[in-house]
C-alpha cells in the first residue's frame, strides 16, 4: 500500500492518541489507500538486488566525469581537480549515508527526499525541494542526451544531430515507460559497461604512469611539475592557488549532482529494501574512491593542463569526446583504436545517465503527487506499475535538448549545467537538515538504535557537510565579483535558483500557513514502519551454493 496517503490519516490519529499508538488505530488508512490505489494504480517492486547495486555503483556516472573534468583541469590544474573530487566525494558519501538510513527505515512507495522533508521537517520546504528536484532531473536528462548526440559526431556521419537526439531520447522514454524491471535491466548493463570502462582506464593510467605505452614514455607525475600542479585563478601566489581549488570545487559538483538520490527513489520499487539499500549505501564509498578519485588522478597523469587538444576542446565549447581528457591522453600515448572504444563508453555513459535521470525525475513528480503537492492525476500508473504521465511530462521538459541544434547552444547548455549544479547543492542542504530532524525524532522517541542501517560518524559528519555546502552555494559564482569579470548571464546562472526556491517556499508557507518546523513530538516516525518490518521478516536472503555465487552475491 502507499504510505503517504496512510500518513495523512495516521497523522491525525497520532495527534489524537499519541504518536506511539498511531499504528493501532490505522485500519481506516488501509481502506482509504485501497480505494485510491484502485483508481490510480501503484508502483511495483520490480528492481532486483543486482539492479539496485549497479544503479548505486554506476547509475549516474556520465559526462561530468568523462568530459567535464577536462574543463576543470585546463582552468585550475591537476592538484585542484583531484583535491576537489576528494572533498566532494566525502560530502556525497555523507549524503548517501543519510539517505541510506532514512530510506531503509521506511522504504515506502513513492519514496523521495521531498517525502521525507514533509514528514520530518515541514510541508513548505518539501514543496520547494520537490519541484527543485524535478526541474533539476529534467535538465540533467536534456544535458546528457545532448552530450550523447554530440559524442556520436566524433565519428564522421551525415545524420543530423536532431535525429540522434530523437533516437536517444525516444529509447530512454521507452525504457522508462514500460515495466520498471526494463529500466533496471537496461541500467544494469549500461552501468556494467561504464564500470568496466573506468576500471580499464585506471589500469591504462597505471601502465602509462610506469611507461608501458607504445612509446615507452614514463609519465609519472610529470605534468604536476611541468606545467605545474596549480594554475592560479584570478590572483597571484597562494591566494590564486586557493581560488583555483575553490573554482574546481564548485565545478566538480556537476559530476556527482543528485546521483545518491537514485537509491531512495528506487527504494519503493526494490525487492528486500532493508537488505539491499544498506548494502548499496555501504558500497557507495567504493564507487567514489575507485571511479571518481582514481579516475581524476589518472586524468592528471596522462594529460597536461595546457595540452593544445584539451584547450581547443574546452574553448570551442564542445561537449563531445574531443574535449575528454581520457581520449586526449590515449591519443598522446599513441594507442590506436582505443580512443574510439573509449568514445563508445562515453556514449553509453551519457545514454545511461539520461536513462537514470528520467527515472529519477518521473519518480520525483510521482512522489509530489502522492503527497498532494502536484496534481493527483500524476499518481496514475499503468498496468506495469509505471507512473507514465510523470515520465511523459518530464520527457517534455527534457525536450529543451533540441536547443542544442541551434547556433550558440553551447552557451545555453552551460546555463543548464550551472543551474543544475546549484539546484543540487540546495537539494543536499535540505536533505541534510531533514536527516538531522529524522535523527532528532528517533532520539526523542527512544528508538535511535532501531534503525536498520546505522552510518558512521553521525551526526558530526552531517554538520561538517552542511557547513561546506552552504558556503559552496553562497560562493558558487564568486568569479563574477572580481573586477572586469561581471556579466549578467554568469550571475544569473550562478544564483537564480536561490530566489526561485525561496519564492516556492515562502509562497507555499504564506498560502497554507504551515509551521516553521514540525514540533519533534509531532513528527510521524511510525506510519509505514509496520509494513517495512513485515517485508523484512518475509525476506529470505539467498544462500550461495559455491564460491562463484558467493562472489556474485557480494557484488549484487
Amino acid at each position: 500500500m502507499s504510505d503517504p496517503t496512510r500518513h495523512g490519516i495516521e497523522k491525525g490519529i497520532g495527534e489524537m492518541y499519541g504518536a506511539q499508538d498511531a499504528e493501532k488505530y490505522s485500519d481506516d488508512a488501509d481502506v482509504a489507500e485501497d480505494t485510491v490505489s484502485e483508481k490510480y494504480g501503484t508502483t511495483q517492486r520490480g528492481l532486483k538486488s543486482r539492479h539496485i547495486q549497479l544503479i548505486a555503483l554506476g547509475g549516474c556516472i556520465g559526462t561530468g566525469l568523462f568530459v567535464g573534468s577536462g574543463a576543470t583541469l585546463s582552468t585550475t590544474g591537476p592538484a585542484p581537480l583531484v583535491m576537489s573530487f576528494i572533498v566532494i566525494s566525502a560530502i556525497v558519501w555523507n549524503v548517501m549515508q543519510c539517505l541510506g538510513e532514512m530510506s531503509a527505515y521506511i522504504p515506502t512507495e513513492g519514496s523521495s527526499v521531498p517525502l521525507y522533508v514533509k514528514r520530518y521537517v515541514e510541508p513548505s520546504l518539501a514543496f520547494a525541494a520537490g519541484w527543485n528536484y524535478w526541474y533539476a532531473y529534467a535538465m540533467l536528462v536534456a544535458s546528457e542526451v545532448s552530450a550523447a548526440a554530440v559524442v556520436i559526431s566524433y565519428w564522421s556521419n551525415p545524420v543530423p544531430v536532431a535525429v540522434w537526439i530523437t533516437i536517444i531520447l525516444g529509447t530512454i522514454v521507452i525504457l522508462n515507460v514500460f515495466i520498471v524491471s526494463w529500466y533496471g535491466e537496461s541500467e544494469f548493463w549500461f552501468a556494467s559497461i561504464k564500470i568496466i570502462g573506468i576500471i580499464g582506464l585506471i589500469i591504462l593510467g597505471i601502465v602509462l604512469f610506469f611507461g608501458g605505452g607504445p612509446n615507452h614514455d614514463r609519465l609519472g607525475f610529470r605534468y604536476w611539475q611541468r606545467p605545474g600542479a596549480f594554475i592560479p585563478f584570478a590572483a597571484p601566489g597562494d591566494t590564486g592557488k586557493f581560488l583555483a581549488f575553490w573554482t574546481a570545487l564548485v565545478k566538480s559538483g556537476f559530476a556527482f549532482i543528485l546521483s545518491p538520490e537514485l537509491i531512495v527513489l528506487a527504494a519503493g520499487e526494490t525487492e528486500a529494501p532493508r537488505r539491499n539499500i544498506p548494502k548499496a549505501a555501504k558500497r557507495f564509498v567504493y564507487r567514489l574512491t575507485f571511479f571518481y578519485i582514481l579516475g581524476t588522478l589518472v586524468i592528471s597523469v596522462i594529460v597536461a593542463s595546457n595540452d593544445n587538444l584539451l584547450l581547443q576542446g574546452v574553448n570551442s565549447g564542445k561537449t563531445n569526446a574531443g574535449a575528454s581528457p581520457f581520449v586526449i591522453g590515449i591519443k598522446r600515448a599513441g594507442i590506436p583504436v582505443l580512443d574510439h572504444i573509449i568514445n563508445a563508453v562515453i556514449l553509453t555513459s551519457a545514454w545511461s545517465a539520461g536513462n537514470s535521470f528520467l527515472f529519477a525525475g518521473s519518480r520525483s513528480l510521482y512522489s509530489l503527487a502522492l503527497t498532494g503537492q502536484a496534481p493527483r492525476i500524476f499518481r496514475t500508473c499503468n498496468k506495469y506499475g509505471v507512473p507514465y504521465l510523470c515520465v511523459a511530462v518530464t520527457s517534455l521538459l527534457a525536450c529543451l535538448v533540441y536547443l542544442s541544434v541551434s547556433s550558440g547552444s553551447a552557451t545555453v547548455f552551460q546555463w543548464f549545467v550551472n543551474l543544475t549544479t546549484i539546484s543540487g547543492y540546495i537539494a543536499w542542504i535540505i536533505l541534510l537538515i531533514t536527516y538531522l530532524r529524522f535523527r532528532r525524532a528517533l532520539e526523542f522517541n527512544g528508538i535511535l538504535d532501531q534503525r536498520p542501517y546505522k552510518s558512521p560518524g553521525q551526526p558530526y559528519a552531517t554538520y561538517i557537510a552542511l557547513f561546506i555546502l552552504i558556503i559552496l552555494t553562497l560562493t558558487n559564482g564568486f568569479q563574477v565579483f572580481f573586477p572586469g569579470k561581471f556579466s549578467a548571464s554568469s550571475f544569473l546562472a550562478a544564483y537564480i535558483t536561490l530566489p526561485i526556491v525561496i519564492v516556492l517556499y515562502l509562497g507555499h508557507k504564506i498560502w497554507f500557513r504551515t509551521p516553521l518546523f514540525l514540533r519533534v513530538q509531532k513528527i510521524d516516525i511510525y506510519s509505514g514502519k509496520k509494513e517495512a518490518d513485515r517485508l523484512e521478516e518475509l525476506d529470505v536472503p539467498p544462500i550461495p551454493r559455491n564460491m562463484l555465487e558467493k562472489i556474485w552475491f557480494w557484488i549484487a
